[in-house]
């Protein structure tokens, strides 16, 4: 089912292109701004670490120094140390460094002013000797700060230090990379929403703008349609192996199980089938046999090294009622030329009694009327299956008008419901009908290159023989060369000028299908003899019940022998 080229027209987002484009939007926002969060909570981090490691080295530094110490036990030690820490905080880019007593009272500040002021923050584990962190809003806000004590000589606790950067502070240092992190963001929000987009559009236009229960709903129709059409289709790729073979080319081509990615030779097909398949050139109803059918060939590339479609339609219908027609054709050729020469006979009755010769007149017409008579009594006395002895009786007038004397042996015989219903009488005409028309064409032809008068006969024997139906056709011919007892029954082998090789490979197809074999031999020319089941046997298919055994597989070959 192809879908429509103009589709109409439909809401954008309920395409599956347009669904997926949605989708693809929201997660690669959610991955972008997951990212960006992440980078700012680690940059963040990062950036407040460095915070707190540069006023831990400040405030440890200050407290360490001997000027420090030495200030502490001064009686004014605001004046040595309020230069020496604002000296300390420009050095270090800190926003604070304060120095003060046991008490909390500052000794120094970034604004003079509070200077003598006690200390807002926490001393009672610097006190304890401990150097420590905190987050404290004191007179210049929210800061990062750390606290160490000032030991003298005795390890005593004599003075504290804290120095500190506000949180505002370290804001501003992290506003640059927060702007370039929310550029990168936005960047790769656009470049991934651009590309998905053009990947959805890419993808709208290749599902026409279908949505997936649309898409769904043409899968379905494709394998409806692909699965109940009767001819045969078979996708091949660029290296001739199996993409796709529905049903009724399974059943064309006598195939079974997984074909997916199996080369075309390895399917187990005729040779001229498989060489045809694997032709460059394209292939226009070409007739090949398989196992038990006569199929029509059609092949197309796809395009340079994509592939090859191949299609197939039965024809082994076809081939029967050409066969009968063939041989009805036959009998009507036969038929006018019986009536020119029995009025030709006639005529000569007549003169014969028109100049008095009575006599003459009586014998001539019975012995014309015996010998046609005596073939006629012979086959109907031998072969009570109706659509055989007709075929027997216009062969033999058939090969008679070319000159052939058609035999039936007197061992043949066939009674009348001997053959099984299953036996079509189409199948008996392909066989008996094109063994007939070969033993009489190589008859005529071996008499035409051996000068004088050769015996131009062919034998028929049709016989059934307890479980089995003989079917055996001799001719007076130059026979097979038994190099080539293998090939006469493939399609394409022919002796003939302008035959097409098809005879004895249909007579081998159709005993094959049958349960039957052909068997070649020799005698004064080629022999070629069928056997085919009178019964079929069963198989056990499960308890209590029986089936017939079917036709035997392409393994089961039409079993040849040179004699």
């Amino acid at each position: 089912m192809t879908p429509h080229p103009n589709p109409p027209p439909r809401r954008w987002l309920h395409s599956l292109a347009g669904r997926l484009f949605a989708v693809q939007i929201v997660i690669v926002a959610a991955v972008v701004a997951g990212g960006a969060v992440l980078a700012y909570l680690f940059t963040a981090d990062r950036a407040e670490g460095a915070a707190l490691r540069q006023v831990r080295a400040a405030a440890v530094a200050v407290a360490d120094s001997p000027t420090v110490r030495e200030a502490a036990a001064a009686p004014d030690p605001s004046a040595v140390l309020q230069p020496y820490a604002e000296q300390v905080r420009q050095d270090t880019g800190v926003d604070f460094v304060t120095v003060m007593d046991t008490d909390g009272i500052r000794w120094t500040h970034r604004d003079a002013a509070q200077i003598g002021r006690p200390f807002l923050g926490h001393i009672d584990r610097a006190l304890a000797g401990e150097i420590f962190p905190e987050t404290y809003t004191g007179t210049l806000g929210p800061s990062v700060r750390v606290v160490a004590p000032v030991f003298d000589e005795h390890r005593r606790v004599v003075a504290l230090v804290s120095a500190g950067i506000t949180v505002e502070a370290i804001s501003d240092q992290l506003r640059g990379p927060i702007i370039a992190l929310a550029g990168v963001a936005v960047a790769a929000l656009a470049l991934g929403g651009l590309g998905t987009y053009l990947v959805g559009a890419r993808l709208r236009r290749h599902t026409h703008g279908m949505g997936a229960a649309e898409l769904s709903h043409l899968y379905d129709y494709h394998q409806a349609t692909l699965h109940s059409v009767r001819e045969g289709l078979v996708l091949l790729d660029g290296r001739h192996r199996v993409l796709l073979c529905n049903d009724a080319a399974r059943e064309l081509l006598g195939l079974c199980g997984e074909l997916t990615d199996v080369a075309v030779d390895g399917l187990g097909l005729p040779d001229s089938l498989v060489g045809a398949l694997l032709s460059p050139s394209p292939v226009r109803d070409e007739v090949h046999l398989t196992a038990e059918r006569v199929v029509l060939l059609n092949t197309s590339a796809i395009g340079p090294g994509l592939g090859t479609v191949v299609t197939l339609r039965d024809h082994t219908e076809l081939q029967g009622l050409t066969g009968e027609l063939d041989s009805v054709r036959g009998f009507a050729e036969a038929l006018g030329a019986q009536a020119h020469e029995a009025a030709n006979r006639l005529h000569a009755v007549v003169s014969l009694i028109e100049l008095g010769r009575h006599r003459e007149a009586v014998e001539f017409a019975t012995a014309e009327l015996a010998l046609a008579q005596q073939l006629t009594d012979r086959v109907v006395a031998a072969v009570s299956e109706p659509v055989l002895a007709a075929l027997l009786l216009g062969k033999a007038a058939q090969a008679a008008e070319r000159g052939v004397e058609l035999v039936l042996t007197q061992d043949s015989r066939i009674d009348d419901g001997v053959l099984p219903a299953e036996l079509a009488p189409r199948d008996l005409v392909t066989l008996l009908g094109n063994l007939v028309d070969n033993a009489v064409d190589a008859a005529i032809e071996n008499a035409a290159h051996h000068p004088g008068p050769p015996e131009v006969t062919v034998t028929v024997t049709a016989r059934a023989d307890g479980a089995e139906l003989l079917l055996r056709v001799a001719d007076t011919g130059a026979g097979i060369d038994p190099q080539a007892a293998e090939e006469v029954f493939r399609r394409g082998w022919t002796t003939k000028q302008h035959g097409r090789g098809l005879g004895l490979a249909l007579v081998a197809q159709t005993a094959r299908r049958n349960g039957g074999t052909v068997e070649l031999g020799r005698e004064r020319g080629a022999v070629l003899t069928v056997r085919l089941p009178l019964r079929r046997p069963t198989v056990r298919v499960g308890p209590g019940t029986e089936a017939a055994q079917g036709a035997p597989g392409p393994d089961r070959a039409a079993r040849v022998a040179l004699r």
